[in-house]
């Protein structure tokens, strides 16, 4: 089951064919869906939790929290809507294209990609651009 939060900043709309398409994105994968938690807030928010649960002073899109058992995918993904925003206009991207790619990458972190080395970071690349072109 994968359900979406809003804490202290305005809810966007999130549909349910995004929600269907992250579960596809799990059982492709050769993983099942167990309990997600996608949790929205603003930079403050993000950095917040950066600092307080990892101890890293910076901002960034995505944390991911797993709680992934065998091969069933649970989570909790705090995710900064303003981030989202700025990269979708660094990048020249659209903000739910921008949106789809870090909502996916929390996804892929918990199927075991990483993005540590060059090499992890094309291939996480390379598998959010596959799941976006199929959604």
């Amino acid at each position: 089951m994968i359900q979406f939060f809003f804490e202290n900043i305005d809810p966007i709309e999130i549909d349910s064919s995004t929600n269907e398409w992250l579960q596809k994105l799990i059982v492709h994968e050769g993983k099942k869906v167990g309990k997600i938690n996608y949790i929205f807030l603003s930079d403050d928010g993000l950095l917040k939790v950066n600092r307080d649960f990892l101890q890293h002073d910076y901002y960034t899109d995505v944390i991911t929290f797993d709680y992934v058992k065998g091969k069933t995918i649970s989570a909790d993904i705090f995710v900064s809507l303003p981030r989202i925003s700025e990269n979708a206009i660094s990048h020249s991207k659209d903000f739910k294209s921008e949106l789809h790619r870090v909502l996916a990458h929390g996804l892929l972190h918990l199927c075991g990609y990483k993005d540590k080395t060059d090499e992890e970071i094309t291939e996480m690349r390379n598998k959010e651009d596959f799941y976006l072109n199929i959604f």
